[in-house]
């Protein structure tokens, strides 16, 4: 029973941390239930604007909470009990660290005078998690609770946005205090120094062979207007980091490419020439700068990032600024919108330059085989069928460099993949993503390793009715790193192979109707067919072992070739 008193309620502490959710506007919330946190979850059941999803695995729960949280740009939730169950979220928040997106996990916890003797699922959350997250709290006192919870929401979404996690010790969400609550706030995005600002614009106005490079900045704060204005404006072509190709329209004259794992050797050279780079909202990651060895000595670098620490961390910078991406390109647009020097229509043909290379190693091709599918050929039935508002999600695995290299994302926030690499993500971020925007074509795409790491998943899919397209590439091996043993120890495999399902049948079984394409003629019929329902599609791609990745062969690596 809620009693209220003085403009305050009487609460426990799960129904204190359902009424921050409600303030918070959350929609969402994704778990795997557990007993150490039932009072949350009972307490969820009287509000019927939270819809809580319950998934087959808390990996998923994770991975839900982060694709939906990515999709939407809002906070996304998860839940999971102690020790077991807050180690399987792990995965997950590792991903949303390393991608900035922001979350707030609750995890269950035991009461407090049975600690420090090994108790049932016993884990020290805080130690645990406190340098993959941005901050980990426990809440041991149930009057703290509006306080500590809105305050998890602010920090995960504040400065550069990241996963926060709660713990709620069972003793304390029965515990009954009297409440009250906050309002939803986040303080302002910082904005740019004007002075500095104008000497940046001043090194890019003089630039020879300027480029812009956007990162998670730019697609976390929305910014894909003001860049596309700004590239428009000062006639700067733009490249995008890695897994952040959605930041710029690719088919746009002023695109050159994304620079992520293997990039093209022609794409690094554009970079390695440029005389000015503006790098919008990254962190010039190890996948990013090839092992920290992309930009040279005579490059000068302005680097807007809205964290301090990013500016400066990995390379010298000539001008650095602390700022929110979208509130800085709004200030360059205006240092630019009357511009129109003679440098600047000089630029159209070095932008000219940078797209036709782009163009010539980037553009996907009708390649088709009867033996197997033609990965090519496969990007390029989904350019062609799917509409320009379709979702692709995808995890880890050496089929990405196929999607990476050839997919052609015109619009915003049509591309959901992990920066860290996490095997499993695509299955469950997609099924998050389709249920952030259920009007949308969602595409999951996976290798037959990272699938079968959250195939429990299509059962959530069926379950709560969303349907997603789920596209398995199987050639029965871990490739990534057999590519990478093959290099290192040709011909010693070892541990790399894999015995699958029959996927079709699996999919089957959970009532999904399956497609199995053996060559691109199949594909494309199963796309098309795909495209067409209204329910989850699976469709399994048979895919040549030996096409190890974009440009190699495994028999070609163990000839050293």
């Amino acid at each position: 029973m809620i009693t209220t008193v003085k403009g305050s309620q009487v609460l426990n502490g799960g129904q204190g941390i359902a009424e921050v959710l409600k303030v918070e506007e959350v929609e969402k919330v994704f778990c795997v239930p557990g007993e150490s946190y039932l009072p949350l979850m009972d307490a969820i059941y009287d509000y019927s604007d939270i819809q809580l999803i319950s998934t087959r695995h808390e990996n998923g729960a994770a991975f839900m909470a982060e694709g939906y949280a990515k999709s939407t740009g809002k906070v996304g939730v998860c839940m999971a009990t102690r020790g077991v169950g807050s180690t399987n979220l792990a995965v997950g928040i590792h991903t949303a660290h390393q991608d900035s997106t922001p979350m707030v996990i609750f995890v269950g916890q035991l009461r407090g005078n049975v600690r420090e003797r090994e108790g049932f699922q016993e884990i020290k959350l805080n130690e645990f998690y406190s340098h993959i997250t941005k901050w980990s709290v426990e809440i041991n006192d149930v009057k703290r609770v509006p306080e500590l919870v809105h305050r998890a929401f602010r920090v995960a979404k504040s400065g550069r946005p990241g996963p926060v996690l709660v713990g709620l010790p069972i003793d304390m969400l029965y515990a009954t205090s009297e409440m009250k609550f906050q309002k939803s706030m986040l303080p302002a995005p910082p904005s740019p120094n004007k002075e500095i600002l104008k000497e940046a614009n001043q090194l890019l106005a003089n630039a020879e062979k300027p480029l812009i490079i956007a990162g998670g900045g730019v697609t976390g704060t929305r910014a894909h207007k003001e860049l596309l204005e700004l590239s428009e404006l000062t006639s700067i072509p733009v490249m995008t980091s890695f897994r952040r190709h959605d930041a710029f329209p690719n088919d746009h004259p002023n695109y050159g490419g994304h620079v992520g794992l293997s990039a093209h050797p022609k794409i690094i050279e554009t970079i390695q020439e440029a005389d000015v780079i503006l790098a919008i909202g990254m962190k010039f990651s190890q996948v990013f700068t090839q092992e920290y060895t992309l930009l040279k000595e005579h490059t000068k670098l302005i680097h807007i990032d809205i964290n301090d620490q990013a500016v400066g961390k990995v390379y010298e910078t000539e001008i650095g600024i602390v700022s929110d991406a979208k509130q800085a390109l709004k200030e360059l647009i205006l240092l630019n919108r009357h511009e129109t020097s003679k440098k600047l229509r000089d630029r159209a043909a070095y932008c000219q330059r940078i797209r036709k290379i782009y163009e010539e190693i980037s553009l996907p091709r009708k390649q088709y085989r009867e033996d197997f599918v033609d990965q090519e050929g496969m990007i390029y039935d989904l350019q062609e069928l799917l509409p320009e508002s379709a979702m692709i999600v995808n995890c880890a695995g050496n089929y990405t460099g196929w999607i990476h290299k050839y997919y052609q994302f015109t619009k915003p926030n049509t591309y959901l993949g992990p920066t860290s690499g996490a095997m499993g993500y695509s299955l469950p971020a997609a099924l998050a993503a389709k249920l952030a925007y259920p009007d949308r074509k969602v595409v999951s795409i996976a290798g037959d390793g990272g699938f079968m790491m959250t195939v429990q998943e299509l059962a959530t899919s069926v379950q709560y009715n969303i349907p997603v397209i789920i596209i398995v590439v199987n050639n029965n091996m871990y490739g990534t790193i057999r590519m990478h043993q093959e290099k290192s120890f040709p011909k010693r495999e070892i541990g790399t192979n894999l015995t699958n399902p029959n996927f079709t049948d699996l999919a089957k079984s959970f009532g999904i109707e399956t497609y199995q394409a053996r060559n691109n003629r199949e594909f494309h019929r199963a796309l098309q067919n795909a495209i067409k329902s209204d329910e989850s599609v699976f469709v399994e791609v048979s895919a040549d072992p030996n096409v190890i990745s974009v440009s190699k062969t495994i028999e070609a690596l163990q000839q050293n070739v």
